[in-house]
């Protein structure tokens, strides 16, 4: 039987670390899942489907080489966002999401994360493209999707119905 060795790579921002999520992180995810907040996202989650969205996104780097991190504060390690990249059977193209703690609101932490990521999957990846699956209700996602270069893709297959797609320009080196 073959071992499979999981690459993950840290990136580094101004104020975060992107870093792979930890039993740690594991608390406030679970209050982000089971909040309000979450309403956009599937939720609010019961613990039970909370953790079964916490493993995807770790098993997503196993899986498919792609995967979300934990954005956490330098000077911290507070996570403040999770965010990455991944494609689950049911999204028709590979997605950029976002979410972050209600402390974290506003502050740009989640575009300085998701620009991190932009960079490492089309600069690094070499990916051709990314786009992101966005509840038409959630004007804070579009805002950012829009804020990061992203345009709304009317043609694109969403990955549920009554979500908007929006794609992320390519970026080059």
């Amino acid at each position: 039987m073959s071992q499979t060795t999981i690459h993950i790579p840290v990136l580094q921002t101004e104020r975060l670390t992107l870093r792979t999520q930890t039993r740690a992180d594991w608390s406030a995810y679970e209050a982000l899942m089971m909040s309000d907040r979450s309403k956009y996202m599937g939720g609010p989650k019961d613990d039970v489907s909370a953790w079964s969205s916490f493993a995807s996104m770790m098993a997503s780097w196993v899986l498919d080489d792609i995967g979300y991190w934990t954005a956490a504060l330098k000077d911290s390690d507070n996570a403040v966002a999770y965010l990455g990249i991944m494609k689950p059977s049911i999204f028709p193209e590979t997605e950029l999401g976002w979410m972050t703690t209600p402390e974290a609101e506003g502050k740009g932490y989640a575009f300085e994360a998701a620009n991190a990521v932009l960079d490492w999957a089309f600069l690094t990846r070499g990916m051709p493209t990314l786009v992101s699956y966005i509840n038409p209700a959630n004007a804070r996602s579009i805002a950012l999707a829009e804020r990061l270069g992203a345009a709304r893709d009317a043609e694109a297959k969403a990955a549920n119905d009554g979500d908007l797609v929006y794609r992320h320009p390519r970026r080059a080196a």
